[in-house]
């Protein structure tokens, strides 16, 4: 697989397709570029995603995210798209990307954009993880 950013979203059989169970990413350095001001946009994506036939590679999610770093994107324009995306390569039961954007001209910006299967209902309400890598998680 190559080192730099690619549009590619490898994926692999899920390993356990008869049960629900929650995949949950945290991905905290995202980045693209203000298409008004062509400034720097910092956020963090977290994904969670309850997979049916197919998962997400990791490596190539990575490298996915990184091809958003020179890409001109107004935040609810990009969170959508990655979940697009998402959605395309994998046809997840559910999935939920929520995207915490830093602080720009003194406003914090949180986008949750969200994708579930037609017909299906999850067995318990899909709460959203918090990673605190200083501690175990909660």
């Amino acid at each position: 697989m190559p080192n730099k950013p690619s549009k590619a979203l490898a994926t692999f059989p899920n390993p356990a397709p008869s049960r629900d169970y929650l995949i949950h990413m945290e991905i905290p350095e995202f980045t693209c570029l203000c298409p008004m001001t062509g400034q720097p946009d910092f956020a963090t994506l977290c994904l969670d995603y309850v997979a049916d036939r197919r998962c997400v590679e990791l490596k190539s999610l990575k490298l996915y995210i990184w091809s958003f770093r020179n890409e001109g994107a107004f935040h609810e324009a990009v969170t959508n798209r990655i979940l697009d995306d998402l959605v395309k390569a994998i046809a997840p039961r559910f999935a939920r990307l929520t995207a915490r954007f830093l602080v720009r001209g003194g406003i914090y910006t949180t986008i949750v954009a969200e994708h579930r299967k037609s017909r299906w209902k999850p067995a318990v309400q899909i709460e959203p993880v918090r990673f605190d890598p200083t501690g175990p998680p909660r």
